[in-house]
Protein backbone atom coordinates (compact mmCIF):
# COMPACT_ATOMS: atom_id res chain seq x y z
CA UNK A 1 0.00 0.00 0.00
CA UNK A 2 2.54 2.31 1.35
CA UNK A 3 4.59 1.04 -2.56
CA UNK A 4 1.23 2.30 -4.38
CA UNK A 5 1.05 5.45 -2.50
CA UNK A 6 4.35 6.59 -3.19
CA UNK A 7 4.17 6.20 -7.08
CA UNK A 8 0.82 8.49 -7.02
CA UNK A 9 2.43 10.77 -5.03
CA UNK A 10 5.54 10.52 -7.92
CA UNK A 11 3.13 11.09 -10.64
CA UNK A 12 1.48 14.31 -9.06
CA UNK A 13 4.73 15.63 -9.00
CA UNK A 14 5.50 14.96 -12.33
CA UNK A 15 2.50 15.77 -13.73
CA UNK A 16 2.55 19.08 -11.74
CA UNK A 17 6.41 20.10 -12.34
CA UNK A 18 5.76 18.60 -16.29
CA UNK A 19 6.97 21.63 -18.14
CA UNK A 20 10.17 21.93 -15.85
CA UNK A 21 10.53 18.02 -16.76
CA UNK A 22 10.56 18.57 -20.27
CA UNK A 23 13.45 20.88 -20.23
CA UNK A 24 15.18 18.96 -18.45
CA UNK A 25 15.35 15.89 -20.58
CA UNK A 26 16.32 17.86 -24.12
CA UNK A 27 20.04 18.10 -22.27
CA UNK A 28 19.99 14.59 -20.47
CA UNK A 29 19.14 13.03 -24.25
CA UNK A 30 22.06 14.96 -25.61
CA UNK A 31 24.62 13.66 -23.04
CA UNK A 32 23.27 10.82 -23.50
CA UNK A 33 24.02 10.16 -27.05
CA UNK A 34 26.56 12.44 -26.92
CA UNK A 35 28.47 11.25 -23.89
CA UNK A 36 27.03 7.62 -22.93
CA UNK A 37 26.66 5.66 -26.13
CA UNK A 38 30.56 6.59 -27.83
CA UNK A 39 31.62 4.55 -24.00
CA UNK A 40 30.73 1.91 -26.58
CA UNK A 41 33.51 2.68 -28.64
CA UNK A 42 35.88 3.15 -26.47
CA UNK A 43 37.10 -1.10 -26.50
CA UNK A 44 39.43 0.40 -29.48
CA UNK A 45 41.53 1.37 -26.90
CA UNK A 46 41.62 -3.09 -26.85
CA UNK A 47 41.81 -3.36 -29.93
CA UNK A 48 43.75 -3.80 -33.05
CA UNK A 49 41.54 -1.40 -34.76
CA UNK A 50 41.40 -1.43 -38.88
CA UNK A 51 37.78 0.53 -39.01
CA UNK A 52 37.25 -0.33 -43.15
CA UNK A 53 37.94 -3.94 -43.15
CA UNK A 54 37.33 -5.06 -39.46
CA UNK A 55 35.07 -2.79 -37.47
CA UNK A 56 35.31 -2.74 -33.64
CA UNK A 57 34.06 -6.45 -33.12
CA UNK A 58 35.99 -7.76 -35.85
CA UNK A 59 39.36 -6.06 -35.00
CA UNK A 60 41.67 -8.00 -33.22
CA UNK A 61 41.50 -8.07 -29.27
CA UNK A 62 45.23 -6.66 -28.22
CA UNK A 63 44.49 -6.23 -24.25
CA UNK A 64 46.87 -3.47 -22.78
CA UNK A 65 49.04 -3.73 -26.14
CA UNK A 66 48.11 0.11 -26.89
CA UNK A 67 48.39 1.40 -23.15
CA UNK A 68 51.99 -0.12 -22.93
CA UNK A 69 52.66 1.38 -26.10
CA UNK A 70 51.93 4.92 -25.20
CA UNK A 71 53.24 4.58 -21.73
CA UNK A 72 56.53 3.21 -23.09
CA UNK A 73 56.85 5.79 -25.99
CA UNK A 74 59.71 8.61 -26.47
CA UNK A 75 57.12 11.50 -26.13
CA UNK A 76 55.20 10.29 -23.29
CA UNK A 77 56.80 12.20 -20.21
CA UNK A 78 57.50 15.48 -22.60
CA UNK A 79 53.55 15.03 -23.25
CA UNK A 80 52.53 14.83 -19.36
CA UNK A 81 54.94 17.64 -18.94
CA UNK A 82 53.71 20.16 -21.28
CA UNK A 83 50.07 18.78 -20.31
CA UNK A 84 50.26 19.34 -16.80
CA UNK A 85 52.50 22.63 -17.68
CA UNK A 86 49.57 24.52 -18.99
CA UNK A 87 46.90 23.03 -17.43
CA UNK A 88 48.63 24.11 -14.10
CA UNK A 89 50.11 27.06 -15.43
CA UNK A 90 46.10 28.54 -16.75
CA UNK A 91 44.64 27.59 -13.02
CA UNK A 92 47.77 29.42 -11.44
CA UNK A 93 47.36 32.66 -13.84
CA UNK A 94 43.40 33.05 -14.59
CA UNK A 95 41.73 31.86 -11.49
CA UNK A 96 43.22 34.53 -9.20
CA UNK A 97 42.62 36.95 -12.28
CA UNK A 98 38.88 35.99 -13.01
CA UNK A 99 38.32 36.36 -8.73
CA UNK A 100 40.19 39.44 -9.16
CA UNK A 101 37.95 40.87 -12.13
CA UNK A 102 34.94 39.59 -10.48
CA UNK A 103 35.81 42.07 -7.29
CA UNK A 104 36.71 44.83 -8.69
CA UNK A 105 33.35 44.63 -11.35
CA UNK A 106 31.21 44.23 -8.19
CA UNK A 107 33.06 46.93 -6.14
CA UNK A 108 32.56 49.35 -9.02
CA UNK A 109 30.07 51.95 -8.18
CA UNK A 110 29.81 53.57 -11.52
CA UNK A 111 26.77 51.31 -13.63
CA UNK A 112 28.39 52.22 -17.33
CA UNK A 113 32.03 51.17 -16.34
CA UNK A 114 30.58 48.25 -14.74
CA UNK A 115 28.97 47.16 -17.64
CA UNK A 116 31.34 47.73 -20.40
CA UNK A 117 34.19 46.31 -18.65
CA UNK A 118 32.23 43.20 -17.71
CA UNK A 119 30.99 43.49 -21.47
CA UNK A 120 34.45 43.64 -22.86
CA UNK A 121 36.13 41.13 -20.44
CA UNK A 122 34.33 38.48 -21.64
CA UNK A 123 33.82 38.87 -25.25
CA UNK A 124 36.82 37.16 -26.14
CA UNK A 125 35.36 34.15 -25.00
CA UNK A 126 32.57 33.95 -27.77
CA UNK A 127 35.68 34.51 -30.32
CA UNK A 128 37.26 31.28 -31.51
CA UNK A 129 40.70 30.31 -31.38
CA UNK A 130 40.86 30.67 -35.48
CA UNK A 131 40.08 34.40 -34.46
CA UNK A 132 42.10 34.60 -31.68
CA UNK A 133 44.89 33.42 -33.36
CA UNK A 134 44.99 36.49 -36.02
CA UNK A 135 44.76 38.90 -33.12
CA UNK A 136 47.98 37.00 -31.24
CA UNK A 137 49.43 37.45 -34.84
CA UNK A 138 49.39 40.78 -35.12
CA UNK A 139 50.22 41.49 -31.64
CA UNK A 140 53.20 39.48 -31.48
CA UNK A 141 54.46 39.25 -35.13
CA UNK A 142 57.97 39.51 -35.20
CA UNK A 143 57.96 41.69 -38.59
CA UNK A 144 55.12 44.13 -37.79
CA UNK A 145 53.70 43.05 -34.56
CA UNK A 146 52.96 46.08 -31.69
CA UNK A 147 54.70 43.98 -28.77
CA UNK A 148 57.69 43.75 -31.06
CA UNK A 149 57.53 47.11 -32.27
CA UNK A 150 57.62 48.28 -28.58
CA UNK A 151 60.44 45.94 -27.34
CA UNK A 152 62.58 47.09 -30.68
CA UNK A 153 61.86 50.93 -30.43
CA UNK A 154 63.34 50.42 -27.03
CA UNK A 155 66.33 49.16 -27.74
CA UNK A 156 65.65 45.33 -27.74
CA UNK A 157 65.64 42.14 -30.25
CA UNK A 158 62.12 41.11 -31.84
CA UNK A 159 61.19 37.93 -30.45
CA UNK A 160 59.47 35.61 -32.23
CA UNK A 161 56.73 34.08 -29.55
CA UNK A 162 55.01 31.32 -31.99
CA UNK A 163 58.18 29.75 -32.63
CA UNK A 164 60.37 30.28 -29.45
CA UNK A 165 60.66 27.12 -26.78
CA UNK A 166 60.82 29.85 -24.15
CA UNK A 167 58.14 32.46 -25.00
CA UNK A 168 55.42 29.87 -26.22
CA UNK A 169 54.35 28.46 -22.91
CA UNK A 170 54.25 32.05 -21.47
CA UNK A 171 52.07 33.13 -24.88
CA UNK A 172 50.00 30.23 -24.01
CA UNK A 173 48.70 30.81 -20.50
CA UNK A 174 48.45 34.35 -20.67
CA UNK A 175 46.43 34.37 -24.35
CA UNK A 176 44.27 31.80 -22.39
CA UNK A 177 43.92 34.12 -18.92
CA UNK A 178 43.05 36.76 -21.70
CA UNK A 179 40.32 34.94 -23.51
CA UNK A 180 38.69 33.00 -20.60
CA UNK A 181 39.21 35.06 -17.37
CA UNK A 182 36.16 37.29 -18.09
CA UNK A 183 33.79 34.38 -18.76
CA UNK A 184 34.77 32.57 -15.21
CA UNK A 185 34.83 35.89 -13.49
CA UNK A 186 30.64 35.41 -13.84
CA UNK A 187 30.06 32.36 -11.48
CA UNK A 188 32.10 34.69 -8.72
CA UNK A 189 29.81 37.71 -9.70
CA UNK A 190 26.97 35.85 -9.13
CA UNK A 191 28.37 34.37 -6.00
CA UNK A 192 29.05 38.13 -5.01
CA UNK A 193 25.09 38.92 -5.07
CA UNK A 194 24.66 36.79 -2.74
CA UNK A 195 26.82 38.23 0.24
CA UNK A 196 24.34 39.71 2.71
CA UNK A 197 24.38 43.62 2.38
CA UNK A 198 24.28 44.17 6.07
CA UNK A 199 28.28 42.57 6.47
CA UNK A 200 29.89 45.36 4.20
CA UNK A 201 27.51 48.09 6.13
CA UNK A 202 28.51 46.80 9.74
CA UNK A 203 32.36 46.78 8.45
CA UNK A 204 32.13 50.64 7.31
CA UNK A 205 30.30 51.55 10.72
CA UNK A 206 33.69 49.78 12.36
CA UNK A 207 35.89 51.27 10.33
CA UNK A 208 37.20 48.43 7.96
CA UNK A 209 38.89 50.02 4.38
CA UNK A 210 38.22 48.23 1.11
CA UNK A 211 40.90 45.97 1.54
CA UNK A 212 39.93 44.56 5.01
CA UNK A 213 36.52 44.04 3.49
CA UNK A 214 37.28 42.06 0.59
CA UNK A 215 39.83 40.10 3.46
CA UNK A 216 37.45 39.23 5.89
CA UNK A 217 33.89 39.32 4.14
CA UNK A 218 34.42 38.76 0.36
CA UNK A 219 36.48 35.82 -0.11
CA UNK A 220 35.39 34.05 2.51
CA UNK A 221 32.16 34.29 1.54
CA UNK A 222 32.76 32.81 -1.83
CA UNK A 223 35.26 30.36 -0.62
CA UNK A 224 33.02 27.46 -1.46
CA UNK A 225 32.08 28.57 -4.60
CA UNK A 226 36.33 28.74 -5.31
CA UNK A 227 37.03 25.41 -4.08
CA UNK A 228 34.02 23.95 -6.44
CA UNK A 229 35.38 25.58 -9.60
CA UNK A 230 38.99 24.17 -8.68
CA UNK A 231 37.77 20.86 -7.85
CA UNK A 232 36.16 20.70 -11.55
CA UNK A 233 39.29 22.59 -13.04
CA UNK A 234 41.63 19.85 -11.30
CA UNK A 235 38.90 17.16 -12.84
CA UNK A 236 40.19 18.18 -16.53
CA UNK A 237 43.41 18.83 -15.78
CA UNK A 238 44.39 17.11 -18.52
CA UNK A 239 42.67 19.18 -20.59
CA UNK A 240 44.90 21.45 -21.66
CA UNK A 241 43.18 23.26 -24.32
CA UNK A 242 43.32 21.35 -27.62
CA UNK A 243 42.15 24.05 -29.88
CA UNK A 244 44.14 26.89 -28.32
CA UNK A 245 47.53 24.89 -28.51
CA UNK A 246 46.62 23.38 -32.24
CA UNK A 247 46.30 26.91 -33.52
CA UNK A 248 49.23 28.46 -31.80
CA UNK A 249 51.83 25.39 -31.62
CA UNK A 250 54.15 24.49 -34.55
CA UNK A 251 56.74 21.82 -35.11
CA UNK A 252 59.31 24.19 -34.39
CA UNK A 253 57.84 24.29 -30.47
CA UNK A 254 56.54 20.62 -29.79
CA UNK A 255 59.12 20.26 -27.89
CA UNK A 256 57.32 22.82 -25.51
CA UNK A 257 53.79 22.76 -26.75
CA UNK A 258 52.86 19.07 -28.12
CA UNK A 259 50.29 17.95 -25.54
CA UNK A 260 48.27 14.40 -25.09
CA UNK A 261 45.67 15.64 -27.40
CA UNK A 262 47.69 17.29 -30.08
CA UNK A 263 49.53 13.84 -30.45
CA UNK A 264 46.35 11.53 -30.08
CA UNK A 265 45.22 14.15 -33.24
CA UNK A 266 48.24 13.01 -35.23
CA UNK A 267 48.38 9.56 -33.96
CA UNK A 268 44.66 9.15 -34.80
CA UNK A 269 43.43 11.02 -37.38
CA UNK A 270 46.79 11.56 -39.32
CA UNK A 271 48.13 8.10 -38.90
CA UNK A 272 45.20 5.81 -38.34
CA UNK A 273 46.36 4.67 -35.18
CA UNK A 274 42.89 4.98 -33.28
CA UNK A 275 43.56 1.99 -31.05
CA UNK A 276 46.60 3.82 -29.71
CA UNK A 277 44.87 7.47 -29.47
CA UNK A 278 41.80 5.87 -28.32
CA UNK A 279 44.15 4.42 -25.42
CA UNK A 280 45.72 7.80 -24.94
CA UNK A 281 42.47 9.02 -24.54
CA UNK A 282 41.28 6.37 -21.94
CA UNK A 283 44.60 7.24 -19.62
CA UNK A 284 44.26 10.81 -19.72
CA UNK A 285 40.40 10.07 -18.46
CA UNK A 286 41.42 7.36 -15.93
CA UNK A 287 43.87 10.07 -14.46
CA UNK A 288 41.89 12.96 -14.55
CA UNK A 289 39.14 11.39 -12.34
CA UNK A 290 41.61 9.95 -10.00
CA UNK A 291 42.73 13.32 -9.67
CA UNK A 292 38.44 14.39 -8.67
CA UNK A 293 38.01 12.07 -6.36
CA UNK A 294 42.04 12.40 -4.33
CA UNK A 295 41.41 16.35 -4.32
CA UNK A 296 37.32 16.44 -3.58
CA UNK A 297 38.42 14.05 -0.51
CA UNK A 298 41.57 16.43 0.20
CA UNK A 299 38.95 19.62 -0.15
CA UNK A 300 36.52 18.01 2.40
CA UNK A 301 39.38 17.32 4.92
CA UNK A 302 41.03 20.71 4.96
CA UNK A 303 38.07 23.07 4.32
CA UNK A 304 34.63 21.50 4.77
CA UNK A 305 33.44 22.71 1.05
CA UNK A 306 33.18 19.65 -1.25
CA UNK A 307 31.75 18.57 -4.89
CA UNK A 308 30.30 15.21 -3.30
Amino acid sequence: MKSKDYFTKLGKDLNRQKSIYLLLFIPIVVYFIFKYIPIWNAQIAFRNFKSVRYGILGSTWVGLDNFKEFVNSYYFWTLIRNTLMYSFGKIIFSLPLSIMLAIAIYECRVKWLRKTVQTLSYLPHFLSWVIMYGIILSLFSPSDGIVNDIIKMTGGKAVDFLTNAKAFPWLVIFSDAWKEMGWSAIIFIAALMGIDVSLFEAAMVEGANSWQRVKYITLPAIRPVIVTVLLLKLGTIFEAGFGQIFMLYSPAVYSVGDIIDTWVYRQGLLDGRFGLATAAGLFKGFIGMLLLFASNYFSKKVSESSLF
